[in-house]
This record gives C-alpha cells, structure tokens and sequence, in this order.
C-alpha cells in the first residue's frame, strides 16, 4: 500500500492555490486580442438603448467618442463599427456613399483616437431595402416566396470592392467582409491596392454559418432580411469541410485575418481554422451568445462575470488569436483584475 502512494501522480498539486493555477496556465488572455464591435446610426445627438442586447446602445457619429473613450480606459484599443443608415435603397448605396455613416464615424473616431485600430465591416445588410448582403437578382431574387433569396454574387461583389476603398479612405485601418460573397476577398485587395491602400488589411469573415444566434444583432443594426433567408450564402451548420474550403480560398484571395462567426458552437471549427491557417484567426461571441449570457445573469440564473471568462477562455483555448466580442471592456478589466 505504502509503494502504491509513493508512486501516486498527483494532479491536484499544481491545482493547490491561486498563484500555482495562473503560473501553470495554458491558456493566457491579454486585453490586445480584444475587439469591441459598436453600432454607430446616422443623425446627431443620439445614443439609444438596444432592447436585445443589454448594455449595448447605438450611438451617432457625433457621439461615438464617448464610447471610444470608455473602451480606451478600460485597456481595448480595437473597434470593430457597423453601420445604420437614414435612408436604404435595393443598392445598398449607403455603404459606399462618402459621407455614409461608417464613414461619419470612421473619420470622427479617429480624429479624437488615432491610436485606436478601427475595423469597419464591409456588408450591405444594414443598406439594402429588404435587408440582404447585396444587390437581389431579377424577380426572383425579390419574391417573398423564395425562401433562400438570390443574391447576384459578381455585382454585389464590385460594391463591397468599392465599399471597402471607401471606408479605408475614411480612415479604417481593416476592412471586414461579412457578406459571404464568392471572390469578394481577392476583388477587395485589389481594389485597395489600385488605389493605394495596400497598407488596409483584410479580416475575412471566412466562415460564417447561417446561425439563429444573430437575432439580436439584427434588431440592433436593422438588419433582417424583408423576405426570406440567408441560407443561400451562408454556411449550413452541419457542415465543417466546406469551412475549410471557404478558407483556403480566402486565404487565397489574399486575407490578412481570417475569423470564424459564430463563436462557441462551433469550438471544433474554430480548431480545425486554426491548425490550418497561417494567418491570425479571430472568433466572434455573436449577439445571440451575448444577449442569452446577460438574460440568465438579470435572471440571477448565472453569474456573468464566471460565464463570460470561461466563454472567452474557451474560445481563445479552441484557436483565437483575436476575440471580437460585446463584452470586451468588462473582459479588459477581468483580464487586469487576474480573473483570465
């Protein structure tokens, strides 16, 4: 009995107290992987509560520093911006427009914080009159019978290219495309490097899934589609193969950045991207994560502080080198506290 003790491998002992545990840790968070993704609507003078998402509100590009200066001071320097335009047409016009929203906002933010990385998303969702990622193609594509509406990849694709320059102009330090559009990645790049923006980088969302866990960022960007769906351009959920194709071609094509969207139901792609990718792969704790979080901790069914580290910690242990996530300032502050 005596021999079997002495040769007993004890686990516990690098579990014994705190300072063992964050010595031996595995998994290391750190405030500069962190990306604050903010709404920003059109008009002046306005921040607004989003009843989906407590705690997140929209702010107009006037008032945009003010949440700039709170992300700043609670240590995370990356925005992600997505835009609500005044007006929609079936182009999307106001994602390329000048004087867009994101384009207010972009200009805004970075006059009051150069320092800052701000990430503007490319899509037309927000833009479109019924609400999907481009321009529709004939009557099909406009019939509320259809149940997956038809997108017109290769126009679509010219305006995200046109988007993204124009956004870049206004001082994105990334674009983002979210639209899942065929060949926009490679249209993208070299639209920027015609014109002169071959220092922009490109965060792909290369593999985003056709996920119920959106719901509530479209009432907070005003984004669901009039008629039907988006499975026609976004991922089917039972698939994993297909993600890897989606980003071998995006890498292809010249991303910079690659992200996986949803984030935690889908840790095995996010492993798998990972061990494939020679570029930085982020994830992104989606509205639908966030708002389910916050309903079971108002609920007091959850502590939030305990569910969104281990929800980051997760995320960062399954691959991601970038979190983009609505908890970003608490988690900067977790992360200073030694609760990460």
């Amino acid at each position: 009995m005596l021999k079997m003790l002495k040769m007993l491998k004890r686990p516990r002992r690098l579990r014994r107290t705190d300072a063992i545990r964050a010595m031996v840790r595995e998994t290391r968070l750190c405030p500069s992987m962190l990306v604050y993704p903010i709404f920003v609507r059109e008009g002046r003078n306005i921040i607004e509560d989003i009843n989906a998402m407590p705690g997140q509100k929209r702010y107009s590009p006037d008032e945009l520093p003010r949440i700039l200066e709170r992300a700043a001071e609670a240590g995370v320097n990356n925005v992600l911006l997505f835009g609500i335009p005044e007006h929609k047409d079936e182009a999307g016009s106001g994602a390329y427009a000048d004087n867009g929203v994101i384009q207010q906002a972009l200009r805004e933010g970075k006059k009051h914080f150069p320092q800052m990385l701000f990430i503007a998303d490319v899509c037309m969702c927000e833009y479109t009159s019924h609400g999907h990622c481009g321009v529709l193609k004939g009557e099909e594509g406009r019939s509320a019978a259809v149940q997956s509406a038809t997108v017109d990849n290769d126009p679509t694709v010219e305006l995200l290219a046109r988007t993204a320059v124009s956004q870049a102009r206004a001082g994105a330090d990334v674009v983002a495309p979210s639209d899942m559009m065929d060949g926009r990645v490679g249209a993208i790049r070299a639209a920027l490097d015609a014109a002169g923006l071959e220092d922009t980088a490109v965060l792909s969302y290369a593999v985003k899934y056709a996920s119920a866990f959106y719901g509530p960022f479209r009432e907070a960007a005003g984004s669901a589609p009039a008629f039907g769906d988006r499975k026609s351009y976004q991922m089917d959920p039972r698939n994993s193969r297909e993600a890897m194709r989606e980003l071998a071609l995006d890498l292809e094509e010249g991303a910079d950045m690659v992200m996986v969207k949803p984030g935690l139901p889908y840790l095995d792609v996010l492993k798998a991207v990972k061990e494939a990718s020679p570029v930085p792969v982020g994830a992104y704790c989606v509205s639908g994560e966030y708002s389910m979080i916050k309903a079971a901790a108002m609920k007091g069914w959850i502590d939030e502080e305990r569910a969104v580290c281990e929800a980051a910690t997760c995320l960062v242990r399954a691959g991601a080198d970038i979190l983009i996530t609505y908890h970003a300032p608490e988690l900067a502050g977790w992360i200073r506290e030694g609760k990460l």
